[in-house]
């Protein structure tokens, strides 16, 4: 919950890349989302890289949407 899983394409690291964990990101997130969508980081620096967004299933997504897994469920029981 509240967490978006990322990983880096293959070849890149953080040291590749130049990231020392004291920059700021901004995940560029568009508004269709599909399973596995690569998607583009900024950094205050002015740096921009990809990475590959693990929401591997359509249902991972759905919890995304929701707000996570607990806030589906509620929201899912409440309409019974």
């Amino acid at each position: 919950m509240g967490v978006i899983p990322l990983e880096y394409l293959p070849g890149d690291t953080a040291e590749s890349l130049g990231l020392t964990g004291r920059e700021r990101y901004t995940i560029i997130i568009p508004e269709q989302l599909t399973p596995r969508m690569v998607v583009d980081v900024k950094l205050t620096t002015g740096k921009t890289f990809k990475v590959r967004m693990r929401f591997d299933t359509d249902v991972e997504l759905t919890y995304f949407h929701n707000g996570g897994i607990l806030n589906y469920m509620i929201r899912k029981m409440s309409q019974n």
